[in-house]
């Protein structure tokens, strides 16, 4: 008997089994960061020996989900492109929210921050990133149809604002993400990641630790104010989690 998928080609089952287990899910989460990272620091992060972590980064690798570079001694690997990094959202989305009850305060801390603010590669997602996504819309600045677009005053919007999105890029201008923790869309696409970059720039973000969680400063609780009419240091009711 012919297997399905045979006579066209297509392994999914290989790109499926490669992410099939948790190790290798939880890295390729982590690297959603945005940034390289080597073995010994996914491997702490993980909770597994390096020797293990190594193993499961070459299948990564080797499977086309992963990249490595290498500086001198030291190897670092980061998502492949942008592609692997809209499957893994959408997978995150779509995969049940079993989350385990947190082994200690920092631990809670930790899992509430990721929550509320929260770098999804080189734009914003998080229960901020939707408020944001939302006043944008309300205002008239972005329409999150089935054909999401900038309209005319959110364009008119960046530029007074001072938010540059390249004109040579190759992706889609305006991109809905599912958030995988509110399990709605935010903003994605090159105006997305020239909004993260500019707060990241302007210092109305900062980034908490050396995770991906976010924290929103004095600065920028007045900016996504003055410019949105958004009060962050409201959103769910613990203000100064959302301030640093």
């Amino acid at each position: 008997m012919e297997r399905a998928g045979q006579d066209v080609g297509v392994d999914l089952a290989a790109v499926a089994g490669l992410l099939a287990d948790g190790t290798r899910a939880a890295f390729c989460l982590a690297l959603l960061d945005g940034r390289a990272w080597t073995a010994s620091e996914l491997a702490r992060h993980a909770g597994v020996a390096p020797s293990t972590a190594t193993s499961h980064l070459n299948m990564l690798v080797g499977g086309g989900i992963l990249a490595e570079e290498r500086q001198g001694r030291h190897r670092y690997v980061r998502v492949a492109d942008r592609r692997v990094i809209e499957l893994i959202e959408s997978l995150a989305a779509l995969a049940p929210q079993r989350v385990a009850p947190p082994r200690s305060l920092s631990a809670s801390g930790r899992q509430q921050a990721l929550a509320r603010a929260r770098l999804c590669y080189d734009h914003l997602a998080g229960a901020v990133a939707l408020a944001i996504t939302d006043a944008m819309v309300g205002r008239g600045l972005l329409e999150l149809g089935p054909d999401p677009r900038l309209t005319g005053a959110g364009a008119a919007w960046l530029a007074e604002v001072g938010i540059t999105v390249p004109s040579n890029s190759r992706r889609p201008l305006v991109r809905a993400c599912l958030d995988w923790t509110e399990r709605r869309p935010h903003l994605a696409g090159a105006v997305g990641a020239a909004l993260c970059g500019h707060a990241l720039t302007a210092g109305w973000v900062t980034r908490i630790g050396t995770t991906r969680a976010l924290a929103i400063t004095a600065t920028g609780h007045r900016a996504w104010h003055d410019h949105l009419g958004v009060p962050l240091a409201d959103q769910a009711g613990e203000p100064n989690h959302f301030v640093a």
